[in-house]
């Protein structure tokens, strides 16, 4: 069963070591790797403050958040350092400029090499936050995968979604049989108990910068 629904609060410990993984700096951007467990920004209860954007704005106070990362997934996560940069880089998510790619580990031998979900997701009200698949009312979503390797009773997988509805990766591997490893909100049984966290992990991020339009791709090891 999924530890973590709607009306059960999470009980929150966010990892302190190390406090800030700073991968890029400049005076355009920031650009940080984020642990699993930290919050992007703070939650409304004040035990939930403690956060990836309070902890970068403690050393950098004109840094302004951009998008951000569920709590239980990992990695790269960029800042603006100025309005004008905010401004740039907001447009490029919105205009689906980046381009994104994660490391996850599914559960269950994927059969295909690689595939394509294009199913449309909506809020999942009665369980919010939860997403789910709606047909009808949903807001287009498309995610692209490719085996990495495969497992005994999982399988690696880099994922590469081309839109950013939340927890888009989460649902559409659900919907093809192969939650996440560690889900707390889509996975049960064995396939949650089987991670100590989240398999989930943004491993690049790639974005024109915000100085000259040069694209440039930023990278965080997958820990898992």
């Amino acid at each position: 069963m999924s530890t973590t629904d709607a009306t059960t609060p999470f009980l929150y410990r966010p990892p302190t070591e190390p406090w800030l993984v700073v991968l890029h700096e400049d005076d355009e951007i920031l650009v940080l790797a984020k642990q699993s467990g930290l919050l992007s920004v703070a939650g409304k209860p004040a035990e939930h403050a403690d956060c990836l954007e309070s902890r970068a704005k403690a050393e950098y106070p004109q840094a302004r958040i951009v998008h951000r990362l569920d709590r239980e997934t990992s990695g790269v996560i960029v800042m603006a350092m100025n309005a004008k940069s905010h401004r740039h880089l907001g447009l490029q998510f919105e205009r689906r400029k980046v381009s994104k790619r994660y490391i996850a580990r599914v559960w269950g031998e994927v059969a295909q090499d690689r595939g394509v979900v294009d199913l449309p997701l909506a809020c999942d009200w009665p369980n919010r936050p939860k997403q789910m698949v709606d047909i009808e009312g949903g807001r287009a979503a498309l995610t692209e995968w490719e085996v990495l390797e495969r497992e005994q009773g999982a399988t690696r997988l880099s994922l590469s979604p081309r839109t950013g509805r939340s927890h888009q990766l989460r649902v559409h591997m659900l919907s093809i049989g192969h939650p996440i490893l560690g889900d707390s909100f889509y996975a049960t049984g064995a396939a949650f108990t089987s991670a100590n966290r989240l398999q989930l992990h943004a491993e690049s991020l790639t974005l024109h910068h915000p100085s000259d339009g040069k694209l440039t791709t930023f990278t965080a090891p997958c820990p898992f």
